[in-house]
């Protein structure tokens, strides 16, 4: 099994999200693409972790694969193929398995206990960093507003869908995670122009 380099995996994991997406889902891909967009301006912030954000962020949505689809979790899902058939560093694994406050969906499904057992919990400053991405990123790839990207989610699942009623749950942090990481940003643009 082959094991992920720690330095520059960013590489490694654009390749594979695009084998995994790209053809079977190609408007997943051009999301995965957006967020990893995303994950570029926040370097300025993360310093020498932004290689593993731009990784995390094109590997979150593996979980949707056809081929990796176990649970329903797409989070639980991308992040066991991560750890068990990619052999990916562990902090990818951690950020994939929680990414957009990915414990509430767990709940919703009675697998919180399953996602726990499995995968530990990243550094809150690179989950807020991957939530901010994807949540600041609509389904085409273009970014987008917190609150509009949320109510996104819920027109296209619909009210009674498990994904909604976890974005519900989850909306607390996710728009937490957003305003702290926009006033991270805000705060290195301050600095770089004063």
């Amino acid at each position: 099994m082959p094991i992920v380099s720690p330095v520059g995996h960013s590489e490694w994991a654009y390749d594979l999200a695009k084998d995994l997406l790209e053809t079977p889902l190609p408007r997943r891909w051009a999301h995965t693409q957006g967020v990893a967009e995303q994950a570029e301006s926040l370097a300025p912030i993360l310093g020498a972790d932004a290689d593993t954000l731009l990784a995390a962020c094109l590997l979150h949505d593996i979980g949707y694969a056809p081929d990796l689809v176990d649970t329903g979790m797409h989070q639980l899902d991308g992040a066991r193929y991560l750890r068990d058939v990619a052999g990916a560093d562990e902090r990818l694994c951690r950020l994939v398995a929680y990414h957009s406050c990915a414990d509430n969906e767990a709940r919703q499904r009675d697998l919180f206990d399953v996602l726990a057992k499995e995968f530990d919990q990243e550094r809150p400053d690179l989950a807020r960093a991957l939530t901010y991405c994807d949540m600041t990123t609509g389904p085409d790839g273009r970014h987008l507003d917190v609150l509009d990207r949320l109510a996104e989610i819920h027109s296209r699942y619909g009210p009674e869908h498990v994904v909604s009623r976890s974005i519900i749950d989850a909306t607390p942090c996710i728009v937490s995670s957003v305003r702290s990481v926009e006033a991270a940003l805000s705060d290195v643009r301050q600095k770089d122009a004063g």
